[in-house]
């Protein structure tokens, strides 16, 4: 399992405040694409299959 980078956990960290991909994207300046891919790259990292997932793990291991 790799380490989430700080690009990951920024869009993780936005989705858990519910903000949509578009919101987030608007957000960062980056494309819809880019954070779909960062939340897919975010839940590889963490060894899920979701981006709920993702986000769930991210809170209970402190890296949001």
């Amino acid at each position: 399992m790799a380490d989430t980078g700080p690009e990951e956990l920024a869009v993780l960290a936005l989705v858990s405040r519910g903000l949509t991909v578009t919101a987030v994207a608007r957000r960062l300046d980056v494309s819809e694409r880019t954070v779909r891919r960062r939340l897919r790259t975010a839940a590889d990292d963490l060894g899920v299959d979701s981006t709920i997932e993702a986000v769930l793990a991210a809170v209970r291991r402190r890296l949001i």
